[in-house]
């Protein structure tokens, strides 16, 4: 025989649905890749030529690589980027996340890249911001 006034069941139907829901794998849009930097003569390039317009005024803008490059479908586009980690711990800056316009391609931008093969190169200004500048490379993740 059951006490009277004891509950059978730790938490309610409610609470139990909050608990489900949080506890889910956090659900995310973003991509992985890896960033580079490059810097001045930034231009010509391969979207807008020599137009001075084309930088966004806070400078942070990017190159990009052949994955995301898409036949140039990729000018103007604007990515959200966040370095994740790198081979050299503390590398990345938390809590920083920017927003780059594409503004040219990796492959034959007029600045090399401090790394080759980089999902996204970009400019000096937007790397400082994610990442110390003394890095060749670091990975991030980085959605549209």
């Amino acid at each position: 025989m059951k006490p009277s006034g004891i509950r059978t069941s730790l938490l309610s139907p409610p609470l139990l649905v909050l608990l489900l829901l949080t506890m889910q794998p956090h659900l995310s849009r973003a991509d992985v890749g890896t960033a580079a930097h490059y810097s001045p003569p930034y231009t010509p390039t391969a979207c807008f030529g020599n137009d001075p317009s084309q930088f966004p005024s806070s400078n942070l803008f990017a190159a990009a690589g052949e994955g995301i490059w898409d036949n140039g479908a990729s000018c103007g586009r604007q990515y959200l980027v966040r370095c994740i980690s790198a081979s050299v711990s503390g590398t990345c800056i938390p809590s920083q996340t920017i927003q780059v316009r594409i503004v040219d391609r990796a492959l034959s931008s007029t600045s090399r890249p401090s790394s080759n093969g980089a999902t996204i190169v970009l400019s000096t200004t937007a790397f400082g911001t994610i990442a110390k500048s003394s890095a060749a490379a670091v990975n991030v993740e980085f959605q549209q």
